[in-house]
């Protein structure tokens, strides 16, 4: 009877929580993928588990457009926006409220998260199995790394279990150790149960393997020690450190790649909210022209698995940061190359080759003990990044001395959107005997190319070391009234206007004690300290 009441309650706190986010939002009540003959506890569990996965790139069309097509992706140099409807944009960075809001609203990320997690440790509390809660931690700190990321300073520590964020704010500095906290404490419930036995149907990550899900924590760790690298050095050291020593192991190999594969009978978010008006303008995001001259100039066969083929037959990315409302420009957005996407593809959340970079960047820049060699890491992601994208030629790219980023020529637009510079003088095969400085730019090059479609960690790179060298925005196109510096682009996103109103103390005490008093699109997070 006591079973049958929980049982009960977990069903109705899921039903409460996808209500708070939106009418489009998964429906667990009719989930595609659940078989008919799963009892209760199997029924909860893969109903909580699969809204929390669905946090951290979200299943919400409107949400992940926001979040990543319109905020991450270009921002880091991967997407462009392409509706000339849209005068206040985040590339233009002059967005409304309604748009730069979307991590820290009420109904979209932090309820949902939140109130599954307190469902998922109901149900290992009640079956006795520790894992399904170490897992969901992990998914709750690849979701809000991205949430502080975007904004700096967050609430986290106090969030209850109804996922309310009126509360005081943390530094993120102590975000962060509130990550490795939660992190090491999963890794350590993960590798006493390796031989627990999860649902298939409460991950559409890992099938159920407790195995991977510990390469994925110790790997996720290890992206957010490097994070920190020049914030914290010495802490920095230490994690990144112990996470090469860690039995946890690392993802290594593609086929332990950290990515979402819901999609089948419902459609991946992104692959809709690319393509919204693709009939007349070929879609409201394109593929950005800064990822393109580096891909063309390199000739990287990755290009095919990438992007659509422009008008004229080539690969041609829109540039960013440009003013799309001009009279006529809408026109020609069509004959630009769109992002090749399918509507069942995953979404990815971590690769090998992202760990194999943090390894060779790790021990090139910062001479951490990486268990090997920057060369042959950085070798190794590239070679990963090519068998995950089932592109051929990764030898003969390593081995290229000579070629360069291609210089931008906007044959489409007017000549005013090219850009007559290059962007690097960078080549892909690797210097041993190049300055520290080559060394980081080379390896977050490739990084940030085998990273396509990760937007927001894109930009973290980005403001952390200043690498990959972007396109800047044109005169015209910076509409920030002077806040933001054309060359590097938006350091993060202010407040919601809500936390001004429902949170007003907590907000403006975060605003003078972490941000140095300026809640704009121009101040730097805590971890970008590189000088």
């Amino acid at each position: 009877m006591k079973k049958t009441i929980i049982n009960k309650i977990l069903l109705s706190s899921l039903v409460l929580a996808s209500v708070s986010c939106t009418d489009k939002y998964l429906d667990i009540n009719s989930n595609p993928y659940q078989p008919g003959d799963l009892g209760n506890d199997d029924y909860a569990l893969g109903s909580a588990m699969t809204q929390l996965a669905s946090c951290v790139v979200s299943s919400d069309v409107n949400t992940a457009q926001f979040t990543d097509c319109l905020l991450g992706g270009p921002l880091g140099g991967y997407f462009s926006d392409s509706n000339s409807g849209w005068s206040n944009t985040i590339s233009n960075f002059n967005a409304k409220n309604d748009w730069t809001r979307v991590f820290l609203i009420s109904d979209r990320i932090i309820p949902i998260l939140y109130g599954n997690l307190n469902s998922v440790k109901i149900v290992s509390q009640q079956t006795g199995n520790p894992v399904p809660y170490a897992i969901a931690q992990v998914i709750k700190v690849a979701a809000m790394s991205r949430v502080t990321d975007a904004y700096g300073p967050i609430p986290y520590s106090k969030i209850g279990t109804d996922g309310k964020i009126t509360i005081p704010y943390d530094s993120q500095e102590q975000v962060y150790d509130t990550f490795f906290e939660e992190l090491g404490s999963a890794i350590e419930t993960l590798a006493a149960n390796k031989n627990a036995l999860l649902v298939s149907t409460a991950d559409y990550v890992y099938g159920g393997n407790v195995e991977k899900w510990l390469k994925f924590a110790n790997s996720l760790r290890l992206r957010l020690a490097m994070r920190i690298a020049y914030a914290k050095p010495d802490k920095a050291k230490e994690i990144a450190e112990a996470c090469i020593k860690s039995d946890a192991g690392l993802i290594l190999d593609n086929a332990d790649n950290a990515a979402w594969h819901y999609f089948g009978a419902i459609t991946n978010s992104l692959f809709t909210a690319l393509r919204y008006n693709a009939a007349t303008s070929g879609g409201d995001t394109h593929a950005a022209a800064d990822i393109i001259c580096y891909m063309n100039g390199y000739n990287d066969n990755r290009r095919a698995s990438y992007f659509e083929k422009a008008a004229n037959g080539e690969y041609v990315g829109l540039r960013r940061s440009i003013d799309i409302t001009k009279d006529g420009i809408s026109s020609k957005f069509i004959n630009y190359s769109t992002v090749k996407i399918g509507a069942a593809d995953p979404l990815l959340w971590m690769n090998a080759a992202e760990v194999a970079f943090l390894r060779a960047e790790g021990a090139a820049v910062f001479k951490f003990d990486m268990g090997g060699d920057a060369e042959s890491f950085y070798n190794q992601g590239i070679r990963l990044s090519f068998e995950q994208w089932g592109a051929d030629g990764a030898d003969a790219y390593m081995k290229d001395e000579n070629s360069l980023p291609s210089v931008y020529s906007d044959p489409f637009a007017n000549p005013s959107q090219s850009y007559n510079y290059q962007l690097s003088k960078v080549t892909v095969k690797w210097d041993d005997n190049a300055s520290t400085e080559e060394k980081q730019e080379r390896i977050i090059i490739q990084k940030w190319i085998a990273n396509w479609m990760l937007g927001n960690e894109a930009w973290a790179d980005y403001r952390r070391t200043g690498y990959p060298h972007l396109i800047p925005a044109t005169d015209d196109g910076n509409k920030s009234g002077g806040i933001v510096d054309s060359q590097r682009g938006a350091r993060r996103m202010p407040y919601p206007n809500e936390e001004y109103t429902s949170n007003e103390t907590n907000v403006k005490y975060a605003v003078s004690n972490y941000l140095n008093g300026l809640d704009n699109m121009a101040t730097d997070v805590w971890w970008a300290k590189k000088n």
